[in-house]
C-alpha cells in the first residue's frame, strides 16, 4: 500500500544563504531572494538530505511527487536558477565530497547567462522537465574518452553524430516546457512518477517528458531558488559564477510525496 503523503514541513528542513529566505506558508513555502548580487552566492531551500550522506539519501522508486508551484517573474524575467525534484546534490554541500556522477529527475530553470547544453536540440537554459543519470555503467566508457569526446564535438558534423549515443548512455533527457506552464506566474501542479524502469513528468495532467532511464538513486528531495550561473556543454565549456538578481521568488504548496505510487 503507498504511504500516506509526508508533510513538507516535517520531512523537510529549510536552508538559507546569503539573502535567501525560506517562509513558511498555510499550504507549504516561500522561498525569497529579496535581492542578490555577484559578489556573494544566495540561495532560499527545502530539502530533506541535510547532513545525511548520499548512501543514506532518502528516495528510490517507485515514488510520486505532486506540488503546486508559481513564481515571481515569468522565464524570460526570472534570473539564476530555480525548481523542484530529487538530485543526488553532487556539488561541495555541506561537508560532502563532490560527485563526479549527478543524478537528478526534476523541473530546472536556469537563465541566461547559463548554457547547460546536455540535451541534443534543446536550448542550454529556460524552464526544463530534465533528468540525468551520469553514473549508470553504460556512461563509464565515455568517461575514458570525454576529452576526445569533446573536442570532437566542436565540429558541427560530429557533434550530431556523437553526443545523441552519448546522451543516452549518460541518460539525459529534456522537453522545454511550452505554452501548457505558461505564465510561470500563476499556479500549476507539477507531478513527478519515478519507477524504476521509467519516469513521467507532468504539468496540470499534461505529459511533458518521458524516459526509460530513470536515475537509479538514492535521491534527496530538494526545492531552491539561488543566484547561480553555470556554462557546461559537451563541447567542452565549462564555467560557474553568479549573477545579480532583482527582488524574487517561487512558491510551493500542496506537496506530496507517496511511496510504492
Amino acid at each position: 500500500m503507498p504511504d500516506i503523503p509526508s508533510s513538507l514541513w516535517s520531512s523537510c528542513a529549510p536552508f538559507a544563504t546569503g539573502t535567501g529566505q525560506v517562509e513558511r506558508t498555510p499550504d507549504g513555502a516561500r522561498l525569497i531572494l529579496p535581492t542578490a548580487s555577484r559578489a556573494r552566492y544566495s540561495d532560499a531551500q527545502l530539502d530533506d538530505y541535510a547532513d545525511l550522506s548520499r548512501r543514506r539519501f532518502p528516495h528510490r522508486p517507485p515514488l510520486r511527487l505532486s506540488l503546486r508551484a508559481r513564481f515571481s517573474h515569468n522565464a524570460g524575467a526570472l534570473k539564476g536558477t530555480a525548481g523542484f525534484g530529487f538530485w543526488n546534490a553532487p556539488h561541495f554541500d555541506r561537508n560532502r565530497v563532490p560527485s563526479l556522477f549527478p543524478q537528478a529527475m526534476w523541473f530546472f530553470f536556469d537563465s541566461p547567462p547559463s548554457n547547460i547544453a546536455l540535451a541534443f536540440g534543446v536550448p542550454g537554459y529556460g524552464w526544463k522537465a530534465a533528468c540525468i543519470d551520469a553514473g549508470r555503467p553504460s556512461a563509464w566508457p565515455w568517461a575514458l574518452i570525454a576529452v576526445p569526446v569533446m573536442l570532437a564535438c566542436r565540429s558541427p558534423k560530429l557533434y550530431r553524430s556523437i553526443w545523441p549515443r552519448a546522451q543516452r548512455a549518460l541518460a539525459i533527457s529534456e522537453r522545454l516546457l511550452g505554452w501548457q506552464e505558461e505564465p510561470m506566474t500563476g499556479w500549476h501542479t507539477y507531478q513527478l512518477e519515478w519507477l524504476r524502469d521509467g519516469a513521467r513528468w507532468q504539468v496540470d495532467g499534461w505529459t511533458a517528458l518521458e524516459t526509460d532511464r530513470p536515475p537509479r538513486g538514492p535521491l534527496g528531495f530538494v526545492a531552491w531558488i539561488d543566484n547561480r550561473c553555470a556554462r557546461v556543454t559537451p563541447q567542452g565549456s565549462i564555467g560557474f559564477g553568479l549573477l545579480e538578481t532583482p527582488a524574487q521568488w517561487m512558491e510551493i504548496e500542496e506537496v506530496e510525496l507517496i511511496r510504492g505510487a
